[in-house]
């Protein structure tokens, strides 16, 4: 099972800014990742077509359980 840990953010002009980030430790906290997403905010670390991340909006860590079926 592989897990992401996926943070999303409002942007200047209310669009969203998805950034994804595979292997997130297993105790990884709220508080961490809040830490994170505003410093991404602060250093103007990441933008998109809708303007530079201005707000946190959420985060959550996704499982993904792939069975693979064939293999090459």
């Amino acid at each position: 099972m592989s897990k992401t840990l996926e943070m999303t953010f409002i942007t200047e002009l209310g669009g969203r800014l998805k950034v994804s980030l595979p292997d997130p430790r297993q105790d990884i906290t709220a508080a961490e990742v809040e830490g994170a997403m505003n410093t991404i905010i602060e250093k103007n670390i990441f933008s998109s077509t809708t303007g530079d991340a201005a707000a946190i909006h959420s985060a959550s860590v996704v499982s993904k359980d792939v069975e693979e079926i064939i293999t090459a």
